[in-house]
């Protein structure tokens, strides 16, 4: 998408913020292109920060906001680890195909469920008190911004290093 698109930044509430949305996923999914697995893999920071592991916990994100806040299921219905830093754990399955496939699948869900909830207006439970789909949108694409960018500056650092 492009940044001169009219369409986008004309757009009513919903479109604007659901392409808002997807753009940002398109960020955080093109972390890994042309990556070998061992660059995806890369840790060069303490943290569990990698960019494969920032994928697989943007997958955890679609899952808590849209697939457990939005549609009410519980976490453990939806399949999610316990702590944040555990969404960022890989394991030994977990490859740029798969964790790719897994994300993407989780935003199709995503937009499903959205889809069912016409209203922006629409309250769902957070910790701090309802939050609404209007917040959630708006939330999931600054959080993705703040990744992606945390994510273009170690892919930088990785195709420096080769």
């Amino acid at each position: 998408m492009s940044d001169h698109d009219d369409t986008f930044r004309t757009a009513a509430d919903r479109p604007a913020l659901e392409k808002m949305l997807d753009w940002q996923r398109g960020e955080i999914v093109g972390l890994l292109d042309g990556l070998t697995e061992e660059q995806a893999r890369r840790r060069l920071v303490p943290s569990l920060t990698t960019l494969l592991g920032l994928v697989k916990h943007a997958t955890f994100v679609e899952r808590v906001w849209f697939h457990s806040r939005v549609a009410g299921r519980s976490r453990e219905e939806v399949g999610l680890p316990g702590t944040v830093d555990e969404s960022f754990t890989l394991t030994d399955d977990d490859t740029i195909a798969t964790i790719t496939a897994e994300f993407e699948a989780a935003c199709a869900r995503s937009r499903e469920i959205a889809a069912e909830h016409p209203d922006l207006a629409e309250r769902f439970p957070w910790r701090d008190g309802p939050v609404s789909l209007r917040f959630v949108y708006a939330h999931m694409a600054q959080e993705y911004a703040r990744h992606a960018g945390h994510g273009d500056i170690l892919r930088e650092q990785i195709l420096a290093a080769g």
